[in-house]
C-alpha cells in the first residue's frame, strides 16, 4: 500500500486510465518501498501536492505492485514521475529531482 496522504493519492493499475483521463493535469509518482531515491523525493512531491492540489491531482503508483503500468510506460528506473494532460503523457521526469525542476515542469502547464 502506498504512503498516501490527504494530498497525494495512491493510484494502481485498475483505476490509473481512469485516473489520467479524468484529471485535466496530473502528477503520478512511480514508487516501490525499497528504493532510497523514492524516499527522498516523497516529501518534495507531498509539498508540490500541498501547494498545487488545487490545480494538479497528485498521485502515488507503487511499480512493484503495479506490473501494468510499469510495462506500458516502460519504466526502467525509479523514482519516475509522469505528468499527463487531459490524458495524455506531457513529461516524464526520471530520478529524485529539486522541487524547482518539477514546479519548472508544471508551472507552464498551469497557465
Amino acid at each position: 500500500m502506498a504512503e498516501t496522504s490527504q494530498y497525494v493519492k495512491e493510484a494502481t493499475d485498475s483505476d490509473f486510465d481512469q485516473i489520467i483521463k479524468g484529471n485535466h493535469i496530473v502528477l503520478v509518482d512511480c514508487w516501490a518501498p525499497w528504493c532510497g531515491p523514492c524516499r527522498i523525493l516523497a516529501p518534495t512531491i507531498e509539498a508540490l501536492a500541498k501547494d498545487y492540489g488545487d490545480k494538479v491531482a497528485f498521485y502515488k503508483l507503487n511499480t512493484d505492485e503495479n506490473p501494468r503500468v510499469s510495462n506500458d510506460f516502460r519504466i526502467r528506473s525509479i523514482p519516475t514521475i509522469f505528468i499527463f494532460v487531459d490524458g495524455k503523457l506531457a513529461d516524464t521526469i526520471i530520478g529524485a529531482v529539486p522541487r524547482q525542476y518539477i514546479e519548472g515542469k508544471l508551472k507552464p502547464l498551469l497557465s
